[in-house]
């Protein structure tokens, strides 16, 4: 697609201080959609890994933690990139990074050996860091300052339209020959050949992605010129961590840290979850077709969330969804069945707008900062490594993983709090 050339993005304060230019938004929201799904496979592979490999909760959740690492340690460089280079072509070198971790599949798949394919999900996640730290800033620019979380949580609905949309189809092709031979009962040859050939459902699913990634990184690289005039702040990107001397959007990114891992951790304990006796007791493969409600929650929630803070104080918002992701988090703990199911499901309708939320409330005031906070913003999303890691040691140590959901739940009671905290305009909490 051709985008039209574009007002000139000073990310000023004011409402005149932005860039109209429809068809970049359809741009930004396609890579919304791209990086969204990408990320929620994992949740289909880590059940499909721990089977292969024999792993307990702990060792599956270094899927997440690999993956979220790259926020940590590509979120500063990333934002310097960007700066160097502008939006768009920093898009393309995103995009063509994560290109070469779905490759990179390919010889995790001949060898057979698990930390190839964290690797390989460490150099995708990097990709998808770069392209985050392009999207997040540049979707506030789109448009009036003061319907930027508006703005931002209707861009995320396709980050969930990703979310569903993926797993679903990653449902059939990666877990569908889970229930037909267990590595558990295999040795030597015998279980290196079936680890080969499983992964093979893997390889295929992820160099389709590669396909898909590189026709995309063209067109972006077609468009680089679009963008005309960007300016961003000067100096050091290390720098950019006096701006957690703001305690406002310090509190914020410590919440961003926090609420990608209850919902990555939540996410990845869906299907095994489900395949308890007590809850559902069904399959792999039939558990993994659950996903993309978890997901649709959030999807669903997101474009009715966008009207929502249009009109409502978006702190009051997230402090309430923040409250209902705790109350069924404790419903499906103390039930069974598909109470417990649905109830579990839901805390994704609960999560829709927390992320835009976090992210414009804390970001709020940066004027051409925007791009350094986006940058920490992006390594605080690290969360998404830690919090799960944990989720799974507790689960292994006490033995149920409804024991582990005690972990999610206080992060969305931080969560609450900053909601509250930040429902005054940046500068006015008291």
């Amino acid at each position: 697609m051709a985008l039209a050339p574009a007002a000139q993005p000073n990310a000023g304060n004011g409402d005149s201080d932005h860039v109209d230019a429809p068809e970049l938004r359809l741009f930004v929201m396609a890579l919304f959609f791209i990086f969204g799904g990408i990320t929620s496979l994992n949740d289909v592979i880590i059940p499909k890994l721990k089977e292969l490999f024999t792993l307990n909760y702990t060792q599956a959740m270094l899927v997440q933690f690999c993956f979220f690492t790259a926020y940590l340690l590509i979120g500063i460089p990333g934002a310097a990139l960007v700066k160097r280079v502008g939006y768009m072509r920093g898009a393309t070198v995103g995009l063509l990074t994560m290109m070469a971790g779905c490759l990179l599949f390919i010889p995790a798949s001949q060898s057979a050996t698990y930390p190839l394919f964290l690797f390989a999900l460490f150099v995708l996640a990097s990709g998808v860091v770069v392209v985050q730290v392009v999207t997040n800033p540049l979707i506030t620019l789109l448009g009036p300052a003061k319907t930027a979380s508006s703005r931002l949580t209707f861009a995320q609905a396709f980050n969930s339209l990703g979310t569903v949309v993926f797993p679903a189809v990653g449902a059939s092709l990666i877990l569908g020959s889970l229930a037909k031979v267990s590595a558990a009962d295999l040795s030597g040859p015998a279980l290196d050949a079936y680890r080969v050939a499983e992964t093979q459902t893997v390889v295929r699913t992820y160099i389709a992605l590669a396909v898909a990634l590189a026709l995309v990184a063209g067109v972006v690289w077609m468009n680089r010129n679009r963008l005309k005039g960007e300016k961003h702040e000067a100096g050091s990107l290390l720098a950019s961590f006096d701006l957690l001397r703001r305690p406002r959007f310090a509190f914020g990114a410590a919440c961003i840290f926090l609420y990608v891992g209850a919902e990555v951790s939540i996410g990845s304990l869906i299907v095994n979850y489900f395949q308890q006796p007590h809850v559902l007791a069904i399959t792999a493969e039939a558990a993994g077709h659950y996903i993309p409600y978890y997901w649709g929650g959030a999807l669903v929630g997101r474009f009715f969330g966008s009207a929502i803070l249009a009109k409502i104080n978006p702190g009051k918002v997230l402090a309430f969804n923040a409250v209902a992701a705790i109350a069924l988090i404790a419903i499906s703990a103390a039930s069974g069945g598909h109470v417990a199911a649905w109830s579990l499901l839901l805390v994704g309708l609960a999560n829709s707008i927390m992320f835009p939320t976090i992210f414009t409330l804390a970001s709020e005031g940066l004027g051409r900062r925007a791009a350094d906070g986006s940058g920490l913003i992006n390594i605080a999303i690290f969360g998404g490594a830690v919090v799960p890691l944990l989720t799974g040691t507790i689960a292994d140590v006490s033995g149920h993983l409804t024991t582990a959901l005690v972990l999610p739940a206080i992060c969305y009671a931080v969560i609450a709090g900053f909601g509250l905290y930040a429902r005054r305009p940046a500068g006015a909490e008291a």
